[in-house]
């Protein structure tokens, strides 16, 4: 089993392949978006451009389903950022990994004398870290967004549509509102975690087919395959769910 690389700043622990991986990820999406728009045509647009015009035809009529695209307009980019963000994300832990293996402690990275005995133990000559991972695969990222999703929705429904917002706790009756406000805490657990699950338990499916060797060559072409579909699905049902949970607290009941 991997270590990850964990650092300690100002008595908090940190993640070093997370943090890595998010900056990758950010480059990615960046540069994506920056090619896509650098030559605009609308007689000769390149396939990068067409590719993005259809994300963004893609996340309109997705946001539409959820809401009146009068208030949704302001809500493009939130979710083309969202959806090219976790996709992008749920893919660079599918085509390798990167593990440098110690067999001397490293206090900088938390590679201890016993984490290197116990992968001795294992038949490894040292510990394994893991470098390169999909973020999306690290609870703490995966929580991270849906936290500020749902504070953005939630300071939407507070500022934008506040009786409606406050109201909703006590239907349909007062009785109710302990059990609105678990509803309420369960969709930040199910929105990160639903994410964060899909993707690290594809990951761990990857690592156990790859200790068959040659065997396990045509089983792993074919989950990276079926990776890819998964990727593209997660992505797709937390930017919807970002939609739905902001249009219930901005928009009026009829």
């Amino acid at each position: 089993m991997h270590q990850l690389p964990i650092v300690e700043w100002l008595g908090m622990k940190f993640d070093l392949s997370s943090i890595i991986m998010i900056v990758v990820t950010l480059i990615i999406v960046l540069l994506i978006a920056m090619l896509a728009t650098r030559k605009l045509s609308v007689t000769n647009p390149s396939k990068l451009q067409n590719f993005v015009e259809w994300i963004v035809d893609f996340v309109r009529n997705l946001i539409a389903s959820t809401m009146d695209m009068k208030r949704g307009s302001k809500f493009v980019m939130l979710g083309i950022t969202l959806i090219m963000f976790i996709f992008v994300a749920n893919m660079l832990g599918l085509p390798f990994a990167i593990v440098t293996e110690h067999t001397e402690p490293m206090q900088s990275i938390s590679v201890t004398q016993e984490s290197i005995e116990d992968a001795k133990e294992k038949g490894y000559a040292g510990a394994h870290v893991l470098w390169w991972k999909s973020p999306t695969a690290d609870v703490s990222v995966t929580m991270g967004l849906a936290i500020m999703v749902i504070f953005l929705a939630h300071y939407l429904g507070l500022a934008r549509n506040t009786k409606h917002y406050l109201h909703h706790y006590i239907e349909p009756h007062p009785a109710f509102f302990p059990l609105n406000v678990i509803k309420e805490v369960s969709k930040l657990l199910t929105l990160g975690l639903r994410l964060f699950g899909n993707i690290y338990a594809g990951e761990v499916l990857i690592g156990v087919i790859l200790l068959a060797g040659v065997f396990g060559i045509l089983p792993l072409i074919a989950w990276q395959g079926f990776s890819i579909f998964v990727g593209a699905i997660q992505a797709f049902v937390f930017t919807i769910l970002t939609m739905v949970y902001i249009s219930q607290n901005i928009e009026h009941k009829h």
